[in-house]
């Protein structure tokens, strides 16, 4: 069988999803390739990167002044389907196709007019809105029926960042044109939540079979790892709550931090904050102990170990790999209800709270106290 990957980094969850799909494959002696835009990775003549930094700064550019992400980087596309025309592949599996180097329409009628099967693995809602990757935090409905049809977006200034909002509805229409070009036969979606899938069912992709696969976590790395993180920053008798982003926005909560730890008595309670930029490090409350991201996963798991409770206040992420990684590190979690984060920290849920966290606050005191529980359970 000839399988190919294709992605837009090469980092990440990437390394743990799709270079470990690719090295099974490849164990069990099946031809097995994955293409990537950005990133550095080993190359050889199954693992490609196929577009240059500048490329990808073109297509950005492009997105930042015409609105139109994922309908740029022609150059890039016809390279890749030349290589796809070459291998003749089995099949196809897309990943994140967001990521400013790639033409959807290209790729989809290149799809269309092929044999391949086609899996396709969400892990956002981009394939089913004009412009956005999530739509909760801004309460918006349009992309059931058709966005900016009669109101304009309310998110072009999200990524991906754009000057103009005149493309929304010709994205949207132009996606789900695109994107529903397959039959159901020789496509079918994969999402890691149950969560993302119920919002799939609403969209225009409803007429394919979707999957749920939770992402996987390391746990040969991810589990209690004792370290001297609380003596290293004075935290030895205190309540730890923690959060973690790979990159830290309003929609991830940052700002619930902050205001949790001007509410907390510091005598008692660190927030700790991992994750962070130089530039939000600067300029966040020194409330908080602010951490930059850690490139190295055991110094993480470390850090996991030593909380009390990692907090994830988010209500759009479509898995919460920081909540699983927190629970194969033995450290409970507080999550909004009834979000993917819900599901996959399972019991390891101390608590969880609604999604404009007004109980927030209480909980934490009551789980210092030893008071935990978990609301879904109450009489």
């Amino acid at each position: 069988m000839k399988y190919v990957q294709i992605n837009a980094y090469s980092g990440g969850w990437a390394d743990s999803i799709i270079f470990k799909k690719h090295r099974e494959l490849q164990a069990q002696g099946h031809e097995s390739y994955v293409f990537w835009a950005r990133g550095d990775h080993e190359e050889d003549g199954f693992m490609q990167k196929i577009a240059s930094y500048s490329e990808v700064c073109l297509d950005a550019l492009q997105t930042r002044l015409d609105g139109k992400a994922g309908f740029h980087s022609k150059r890039v596309t016809k390279r890749l389907l030349d290589k796809l025309d070459r291998i003749d592949p089995d099949v196809v599996h897309l990943h994140l196709l967001l990521g400013y180097y790639i033409n959807v329409e290209m790729l989809f009628n290149w799809l269309a007019a092929h044999r391949c099967r086609v899996i396709w693995t969400l892990h956002d809602c981009w394939a089913f809105t004009g412009h956005c990757i999530y739509f909760t935090y801004a309460e918006c409905s349009q992309w059931k029926t058709c966005c900016a049809a009669n109101d304009s977006c309310p998110q072009t200034w999200t990524y991906p960042e754009t000057f103009c909002s005149r493309s929304v509805r010709w994205n949207f229409e132009s996606k789900k044109r695109l994107f529903t070009l397959l039959p159901p036969d020789r496509m079918f979606l994969i999402t890691p939540s149950m969560w993302l899938a119920d919002l799939v069912k609403q969209s225009f992709l409803s007429k394919y079979d979707v999957k749920i696969v939770c992402n996987t976590v390391n746990t040969d790395v991810f589990k209690p790892s004792p370290s001297d993180f609380r003596e290293r920053y004075g935290l030895e008798d205190k309540f730890i709550v923690l959060g973690v982003a790979a990159k830290w926005s309003e929609r991830k909560g940052l700002q619930d931090f902050v205001r949790l730890a001007g509410e907390l008595d510091g005598e008692r309670f660190a927030v700790v904050v991992v994750g962070l930029s130089n530039k939000q490090i600067r300029q966040i409350s020194k409330d908080v102990l602010a951490l930059p991201r850690t490139e190295s996963a055991k110094r993480l798991a470390e850090i996991y170990t030593a909380a009390d409770v990692l907090v994830n206040p988010s209500a759009e992420e479509t898995f919460g790999m920081n909540v699983a990684e927190a629970r194969a590190c033995g450290t409970g979690v507080v999550v909004v209800e009834g979000s993917a984060c819900a599901e996959a920290a399972g019991n390891a849920a101390l608590a969880t709270v609604p999604a404009d966290l007004s109980t927030l606050l209480p909980t934490i005191i009551r789980l210092a106290k030893g008071e935990a529980y978990d609301s879904r359970f109450e009489d």
